[in-house]
């Protein structure tokens, strides 16, 4: 036992010293950076359409090949007799080599490569795009998880409180200064404060759920925590400057662009398809049939031209270029699509912020003020049970229904950072 103990002791204290971090890291709560930093690179949807991009990229390198040469070899004139008596099987054998090359015109291998370059910058563009509309998901899911958080403590706060009066109100009541029926209504109340709280705690159970979901994160709830700041700034820019943002960074926009000079290089592509290209042959024969002793080896060279009478790519290129016209559509279709997003997002912080402002300024020290005026007239006897309950009552409202507003700016401010394509309010 004496030589165990130490070494357990030792365990015990490295164990320690690994956890630590671990330990640290679940007491402090992961802040939005860090949430962000590891959703970038642990969500498993997100990382799968990061490797369609480089699926496209690998696409440039096959577009850029050459032809193949084709190598052709031939054999004729083997006799299967005997001649004159004698069995020469390969006396009159030909034998030919032959190497051909198809030569593309009109730089149809270039175009190839541009194209395919334009798609996997249309894919990036994409999944730039994926990445803003999940992050919008992840700032919803951690807004949700910090106004729960805000919401359990206020319920505990209340309890906290309600339970002093509660005690306060129990020696009125053997003081003989409230009756049995008032004391119990009393207790009854606390049932409500019971349920906010078991409420509270599910709504912020459900939220990490949803949060480490999306951080492919397999840590248990109760170790997992975030913290971040449950409030809002009143300084909002001018809608144009949004507008502008959106328009220079929206991801969606500039991969309809791209497709738009995609089809403009498609088009081409398809008119450089319809050119006629040539293959070239060369060849060399062993023919030692020829009476010519010194006539065995020959050397030729030829040219192969198809004739585009009938297929000229007529329907490829009629084909790309609609496909010009309906991306041009597309492209004004989401540059559309951007003002509109910009407009409401920004109609909707301007409007939470409107509502907060006076909660902040006078409606929640308005409504503490009158909860504790009511609560030292009730333990003195200057104000009724009702009048009591009423303003505990409105108090826990008012403290609601700011929580709420607060939860739907952030969330707000998370859709106009999804409208702009990127954080334009932290």
């Amino acid at each position: 036992m004496k030589r165990i103990f130490p070494t357990l002791t030792a365990s015990a204290v490295a164990a320690l010293f690994f956890l630590s971090p671990c330990l640290a890291a679940a007491q402090q709560g992961l802040t939005w950076d860090q949430v962000k930093a590891k959703f970038e690179v642990s969500n498993p949807a997100l990382q799968a359409d990061a490797l369609n991009v480089d699926e496209m990229r690998a696409e440039e390198i096959t577009a850029f090949l050459r032809p193949n040469p084709q190598y052709t070899l031939l054999t004729d004139g083997t006799q299967l007799l005997r001649h004159n008596g004698v069995w020469q099987p390969l006396a009159g054998t030909e034998i030919q080599n032959g190497v051909s090359y198809l030569h593309e015109r009109d730089h149809k291998r270039e175009l190839r490569q541009e194209s395919s370059r334009e798609g996997t910058l249309i894919s990036q563009s994409q999944h730039e795009d994926l990445k803003r509309t999940m992050l919008f998901a992840l700032r919803t899911a951690f807004v949700q998880t910090l106004q729960a958080k805000y919401v359990l403590d206020l319920a505990k706060a209340d309890l906290d409180y309600y339970d002093k009066i509660i005690d306060i109100s129990r020696s009125r009541l053997n003081a003989g200064d409230i009756a049995q029926v008032d004391f119990d209504r009393i207790e009854l109340q606390r049932v409500q404060y019971e349920s906010e709280i078991e409420t509270a705690t599910v709504n912020l159970h459900t939220a990490k759920i949803q949060l480490l979901q999306l951080l492919n994160d397999r840590t248990p709830i109760d170790q997992f925590d975030v913290n971040g700041t449950f409030d809002f700034r009143d300084e909002l820019k001018p809608l144009d400057d949004y507008r502008q943002a959106a328009l220079d960074t929206r991801p969606d926009l500039q991969a309809a662009m791209q497709s738009l000079l995609q089809s403009q290089t498609n088009h081409k592509l398809a008119q450089a398809n319809g050119s006629t290209d040539p293959t070239w042959s060369v060849w060399e024969t062993h023919n030692p049939s020829f009476t010519n002793a010194n006539d065995y080896d020959t050397l030729g060279i030829s040219v192969s031209i198809p004739l585009r009478i009938f297929d000229r790519n007529q329907g490829e290129k009629r084909r790309t270029e609609i496909d010009i016209h309906r991306n041009q559509q597309l492209t004004e279709a989401a540059r559309a699509q951007v003002f509109s997003d910009v407009d409401s997002a920004y109609e909707l912080v301007r409007s939470n912020v409107a509502l907060l402002k006076p909660y902040k300024a006078k409606y929640n020290d308005q409504a503490l003020r009158v909860r504790d005026t009511v609560t030292y007239a009730y333990q003195h006897g200057g104000a009724s049970l009702m009048d009591f309950l009423n303003a505990q009552s409105d108090f826990r409202a008012v403290q609601l229904a700011y929580a709420q507003l607060l939860g739907s700016y952030l969330t707000a401010a998370g859709q106009l950072n999804l409208a702009v394509g990127r954080e334009v309010i932290q």
